[in-house]
């Protein structure tokens, strides 16, 4: 086999489509997330200490000097990772909440009875009786 057609039946194989799929979903996801995070979570916890912007916190290890440009500001932006895990945790538990329901179903599936053998066709049903006749001969 060679090398062009084994990658190309690697690649439409339906788990490699699949997994396509859930990163492109994933990354649109995290979209969603972050504005969940930073305009639906993070506004009300501000609020309740006193107005903070956690993205605007930061620890300052050297300041900015306005006279001269060769000087950038040095900061630590803790507030910004506090979004960030908050972003996470979210994405987490939505995953967990996506996964439970998942083998929830799974397992009900596999507790269901097998269904029972459906009923023998006409033609299974003469050979059937021409099977007990011959039986029934000595």
């Amino acid at each position: 086999m060679s090398l062009l057609s084994e990658f190309r039946e690697f690649a439409v194989k339906g788990n490699v489509v699949d997994l396509a799929v859930g990163v492109i979903i994933g990354a649109a996801f995290n979209g969603i997330v972050k504005s969940l995070v930073d305009q639906v979570v993070m506004p009300p916890i501000g609020l309740l200490t006193g107005g903070i912007d956690f993205s605007e916190l930061e620890w300052v290890l050297r300041r900015e000097n306005p006279a001269t440009e060769a000087v950038e500001k040095v900061a630590i932006q803790y507030g910004a990772f506090a979004n960030t895990v908050i972003q996470f945790l979210i994405v987490a538990f939505v995953v967990f909440l996506v996964v439970k329901g998942v083998n929830s179903m799974r397992r009900q599936e596999a507790a269901k009875p097998d269904p029972a053998p459906s009923a023998p066709t006409p033609i299974e049903s003469l050979l059937i009786e021409i099977r007990d006749e011959l039986k029934a001969r000595p």
